[in-house]
Parts: C-alpha cells; sequence; structure tokens
C-alpha cells in the first residue's frame, strides 16, 4: 500500500522538479542509485517495470527504503496494464507512470488513491486524462514533441502539469528551455542514471549529477 497519498505526491513533484528514473535488475544497486537521488536532493524516484521479475526487485526495494530511505517516495513506471499496476501498488508504489493513457489504470489508481502520470501525444488525451483523474500528465516522447509542445498547451490552459520524459539531453540549456516552456517537472533516466554509473557503484557521480540538474531547474524557475 502507498505510504504517500496523492496530494504529498503531487506536492513533492511541484517543489522538487526531477523525477530520475531508473532500472537495475539487483538490489543492492537499486538502493545505491536510490540514496544517491534522495541525498542529490530527489527524493521522488521512479523504478521502472522492464528487466525480468522487475517486481520481485522493487518489492525487495521499497521494504529495505522504508526501512533506511523513509523519505523517498517510490513509484513505478512503465506500466501498461491494470494487473501490473495493482502488484506494484500492493509493492508499495506511491505513483504509477506509463508511456501511454489506460483508462482502467487511472480508475485502480483513482480507487486506491494513487496517483497516476499517463503518457500522452495531443491536446484530446491529455484532456481524456484529467478527466480521469490524473493531475500530471507525462509528455512522452519528450524529444519529439519538444519545448514548444509544452508552451503551446498551457498558454491557453496554465491550470495543466505536464512532465515531459523520453530523450531530454544533461544540459543546462535543454532543461531551461523545457522549464520556462512550462514544465512543472522533468523525468530523466539514462542521461541522468547512466548504466556505467551504476554498475561501477559510481554513486557519488549519480549524486552529484542530479544535484546539479535541480539547481539548472531551480536556476530556470527563478527567471520566469
Amino acid at each position: 500500500m502507498a505510504r504517500f497519498l496523492k496530494h504529498k505526491v503531487v506536492a513533492e513533484t511541484l517543489r522538487v522538479g526531477l523525477i530520475p528514473v531508473f532500472y537495475s535488475d539487483d538490489v543492492e544497486i537499486a538502493l545505491g542509485v536510490t540514496k544517491a537521488c534522495a541525498e542529490g536532493g530527489a527524493p521522488l524516484i521512479e523504478f521502472t517495470n522492464r528487466g525480468d521479475r522487475a517486481i520481485q526487485v522493487f518489492n525487495e526495494l521499497t521494504k529495505r527504503t522504508e526501512k533506511e530511505l523513509p523519505e523517498v517516495i517510490l513509484g513505478a513506471g512503465t506500466v501498461i496494464d491494470p494487473p501490473t499496476a495493482a502488484l506494484y501498488i500492493n509493492s508499495g508504489a506511491n505513483f504509477i507512470v506509463g508511456p501511454s493513457l489506460v483508462p482502467d489504470i487511472a480508475r485502480l489508481c483513482n480507487r486506491r488513491k494513487v496517483l497516476y502520470v499517463p503518457g500522452c501525444q495531443s491536446p484530446t488525451e491529455i484532456s481524456e486524462a484529467e478527466e480521469l483523474g490524473a493531475e500530471i500528465v507525462k509528455l512522452f516522447p519528450a524529444r519529439t514533441l519538444g519545448p514548444n509542445f509544452v508552451r503551446d498547451i498551457r498558454g491557453p490552459s496554465p491550470q495543466i502539469l505536464l512532465i515531459p520524459s523520453g530523450g531530454i539531453a544533461l544540459n543546462e540549456k535543454e532543461i531551461n528551455e523545457w522549464v520556462k516552456a512550462g514544465a512543472i517537472a522533468l523525468n530523466l533516466g539514462s542521461a541522468l542514471i547512466r548504466k556505467d554509473l551504476m554498475t561501477q557503484h559510481r554513486y557519488d557521480e549519480i549524486r552529484e549529477s542530479v544535484k546539479k540538474c535541480i539547481g539548472w531547474i531551480n536556476e530556470a524557475k527563478a527567471t520566469i
């Protein structure tokens, strides 16, 4: 069961502005990455449902973080069907992220008071997602849509909360463009948490990358 309800996750997303994304099939590595992200200032972390037995790794990771990193808000990503969403929620996921909008997942998450962040690509999809109770919408793939998409959507509808995801580069210029366009947070994966840093246990570098990224986000917010 989720330890953090929807309103808390939304508030932290707005406050921090960054949700790191990663996957590892090794619980110790996953814990090391999670700790590094939290120490870097990003307590909201998305663990992707991509590898074999990912749910088992996530289940153990949530147990460890509840004891060792109680401030961390873990969520599950790449969730495309209701049974998988239910498994992750039962394992302690505090939010569910998907590459597309699945109405039955939205209904399940609403019933369980868990934030659902679906991936959308058009104004129609975003509108449908909000009608189904999605308080935050993921723009995916962000690299294809671009910052102007966020600006154009939020121009007439500033109440829409959008998080770009997919192909965002880890550099100050691009992050500045997304934030100034109106993105309320960024979803960064392999550019932020490189595979070599994970496998070589270079957690200090992950922590510093997260810290640097949040610094760029805050600097961009300050100029809006």
